[in-house]
C-alpha cells in the first residue's frame, strides 16, 4: 500500500510540475523576460518546488535531516543524470555538442557551491555554528544570487556581441496574464501539498524496507521530486531547445543548493550537516565528478557518438550508478 501511495504522489508531482513549467513559460512570454533566462531561473525554480517543500517539511514538521539532505543531493545527481537520458533520445550528435558553452558558467558556480558544502561537511565538527546554522549556509545564500547575476550579465553581453536578438514567436496569445498567474498558483499549491507529505512517506519506506533514510532520500524521494525537471527537459529537447533543457537542469542544481541553505536555516536544532549521516559525502563528490565531466565535454564538444550514449553521458551514468551502489552498501 505504501508503494501505491508513493507512485500516486509521484504521478501528482509529474502532472502538476509539468503544468507549472508550462505556465511558467507563459509568464515568461507575457512578462517579456525571455525563455532562455527563464530556463535558468523561473523554470528551474518552478520544477524545484518539490525539493523546496519536501525539504521544508522534512526539517520543520518531521525533523528528518537525512531525508532533506538526501533529497537535495540525490536531486542534484539526478538532474545531471537526465542529461544522459536526453543524449539517448537526441540522435547521432551528442546532446552536449548542441549546447552553448555559456553553460560552463552555471556548472562552475554549481561546483563552487558544492565544494563549499563539501568543506562544510568535512569540517562540521571543528567550527562553531553562527547562531544555529553553519558558515556554509551563509556562503550558499550569497553565491546563489551572485551566480544568477553573473549568468544574466554574461547572456546579455553575449547577445550584444552577436549583435542580434532572436525574435520569439508568441505562442500563448490566447492566454491572459491573469489566467496564467492564477493557474500557476493553483498547480504550485498541488505540488506543495504532495511534496510536503513525501518526507513522512520516505521515513515509512526506510523503516519498512530497512534501507535507511540516507539511501531512501538519495534515491526514491530524489527521483520523485526530480520528475518535473525530467518532464520539462525532455519536452524542451524534443522541440530542439537544448539550451533551455540544460539551463533548466543546471539551474535546478544551483537552486537546490540554495534550498539546502534554507533548510539549514529552518532546522533550529543546530547545523544541518552536523545531524546527518556521513555517507552523504559520496553524493557531494559524485556531483563534483559529474560537473568535471561536463566541463571537459562542453570545452571539447565531440561531434559524433559511436554508441547510444556519448562518452560524457556514459561517464555521468556510471558515476551515478556507482554512487547509488556505495550508498546501498554503506546504508
Amino acid at each position: 500500500m505504501i508503494w501505491i501511495l508513493f507512485l500516486a504522489i509521484a504521478g501528482v508531482i509529474v502532472f502538476a510540475g509539468s503544468k507549472l513549467a508550462f505556465y511558467g513559460d507563459v509568464l515568461a512570454e507575457k512578462t517579456g523576460m525571455g525563455r532562455t533566462w527563464m530556463g535558468l531561473v523561473l523554470v528551474a525554480a518552478t520544477t524545484s518546488l518539490p525539493e523546496l517543500f519536501t525539504g521544508i517539511g522534512a526539517v520543520t514538521v518531521f525533523s528528518l535531516p537525512d531525508i532533506a539532505l538526501g533529497d537535495i543531493l540525490g536531486a542534484c545527481m539526478l538532474n545531471l543524470l537526465i542529461i544522459s537520458l536526453l543524449d539517448v533520445v537526441g540522435g547521432k550528435i551528442p546532446i552536449v555538442a548542441k549546447a552553448s558553452r555559456g553553460h560552463l558558467l552555471s556548472i562552475g558556480f554549481g561546483s563552487i557551491m558544492m565544494g563549499v558544502l563539501g568543506i562544510g561537511f568535512a569540517t562540521r565538527q571543528h567550527f562553531p555554528p553562527i547562531g544555529w546554522v553553519g558558515w556554509y549556509t551563509l556562503a550558499l545564500f550569497l553565491l546563489y544570487p551572485l551566480s544568477m547575476r553573473l549568468v544574466f550579465l554574461y547572456e546579455r553581453r553575449r547577445l550584444r556581441v552577436e549583435a542580434k536578438e532572436v525574435a520569439e514567436e508568441l505562442l500563448y496569445s490566447l492566454i491572459s496574464l491573469r489566467s496564467a498567474i492564477r493557474r500557476y498558483a493553483l498547480y504550485a499549491l498541488v505540488v506543495i501539498g504532495a511534496a510536503i507529505y513525501l518526507p513522512r512517506l520516505g521515513e515509512r519506506i526506510a523503516a519498512q524496507s530497512g534501507l535507511g533514510q540516507s539511501f531512501v532520500g538519495s534515491l526514491f524521494i530524489a527521483i520523485t521530486t526530480t520528475l518535473p525537471e525530467l518532464v520539462v527537459s525532455l519536452s524542451a529537447a524534443r522541440l530542439g531547445a537544448v539550451d533551455l533543457a540544460l539551463g533548466n537542469l543546471f539551474g535546478s542544481v544551483l537552486f537546490n543548493l540554495f534550498i539546502l541553505a534554507l533548510d539549514d536555516l529552518l532546522f533550529t536544532r543546530g547545523p544541518l550537516l552536523s545531524a546527518v549521516d556521513s555517507t552523504h559525502m559520496l553524493s557531494i563528490l559524485a556531483v563534483l565528478l559529474m560537473n568535471a565531466i561536463l566541463v571537459v565535454s562542453l570545452t571539447y564538444q565531440a561531434l559524433r557518438k559511436k554508441f547510444v550514449l556519448a562518452w560524457d553521458t556514459l561517464g555521468i551514468l556510471m558515476v551515478y550508478l556507482a554512487t547509488i551502489y556505495f550508498h546501498f552498501s554503506l546504508r
